[in-house]
């Protein structure tokens, strides 16, 4: 079987931008445009909570597959910052894998979706232990193997740390994929500073700030930002928050806490991918090609994609669907 290759993705021409592939991936004109069976992921879905290691909960939503006799294994998928379970690239991917014959888990990070009153404490990029263990929870409720991982953007930076740990803890997870992940946090934030345009901090900050207020209102009693840091931009409010909320005693060794840059990958004993986009505007290249990997993963660059878009055409379908789901398909058919 030959597995789609990121080489193979060529989109019709007005779509080889890596900016319009980027602002369409999240946009709400995507969202209406795709076809009924790109949602079916949340018909029937099981909305639970999920453990995260003493008292933290979080939220997630799986679906039973009805495709087979058997299901093929469970697929879990991380989201991205301020994304959610029901962000339009996971619903596609789910669906997909859905119809596959895949039970499928949609884990929601602390403070994403609607899931902002279930713990008081803030999320940040290095909470990966309370994912960890929610995986391992995850994959004694559901006990359908394989058990295969996919992620995006900081959910494929979590799926990637998460791939780690998932062996030393005997968490079954057979494969991880990780879409346009956040590679090394600090030169990403630096690029969506000073090079990438505007508007791509703007999105994220304006999420951002209504994510910390809905907080702020469900735990009045707690002071989690003062306004003036709120006004920051994303560097000076990630610091504000980083020296408030967090162990780390400074903004630099915050960022190093989640890098899995350089040669942190080189102790990846499962076999995983890692897909990006050479014209992501978001997460620059360069540090996917400084990456030391062993030979149990694959880095795949695609010409195109932009920041975790990779759409083929007008019907706003995503390439990634076929290219996550022939993989695990994959794994499956190997056991």
């Amino acid at each position: 079987m030959t597995l789609p290759k990121g080489s193979d993705f060529l989109p019709p021409w007005p779509l080889r931008s890596g900016h319009l592939q980027t602002m369409l991936s999240s946009s709400g004109v995507r969202r209406v445009l795709l076809p009924r069976r790109a949602r079916t992921v949340v018909e029937g879905a099981e909305h639970v909570m999920v453990g995260g290691g003493g008292d933290v909960r979080l939220s997630g939503a799986f679906t039973a597959q009805q495709a087979r006799p058997e299901a093929r294994g469970l697929a879990v998928l991380f989201h991205g910052w301020e994304g959610s379970v029901d962000s339009t690239y996971v619903l596609q991917t789910g669906s997909r894998l859905l119809a596959d014959g895949w039970d499928v888990f949609r884990l929601n990070f602390r403070d994403h979706g609607d899931s902002h009153h279930l713990n008081e404490a803030l999320f940040h990029s290095c909470r990966i232990d309370e994912v960890v263990r929610a995986l391992g929870e995850i994959a004694e409720r559901w006990p359908a193997r394989p058990m295969a991982l996919a992620g995006f953007s900081l959910g494929g930076n979590f799926a990637l740390r998460a791939a780690l740990q998932a062996p030393k803890l005997g968490i079954p997870l057979t494969y991880a994929l990780a879409v346009c992940p956040i590679i090394d946090p600090a030169e990403g934030l630096f690029s969506l500073e000073k090079q990438a345009p505007w508007f791509y901090q703007a999105y994220f900050m304006q999420k951002w700030r209504h994510s910390l207020k809905v907080k702020q209102s469900l735990f009045p009693q707690h002071t989690y930002f003062e306004l003036a840091e709120l006004k920051q931009n994303l560097r000076g409010l990630t610091e504000a928050l980083v020296l408030r909320h967090t162990d780390f005693d400074s903004l630099e060794a915050y960022l190093d806490g989640y890098s899995v840059a350089g040669e942190t990958l080189r102790e990846l004993t499962l076999p995983a991918t890692i897909m990006t986009a050479r014209d992501d505007p978001v997460i620059p290249v360069n540090a996917f090609e400084q990456l030391k990997l062993p030979s149990n993963v694959e880095l795949d660059i695609a010409r195109y994609g932009g920041h975790c878009g990779f759409i083929r055409g007008w019907d706003m379908t995503s390439f990634t669907d076929d290219y996550i789901a022939a993989r695990f398909n994959a794994v499956a058919d190997a056991r």
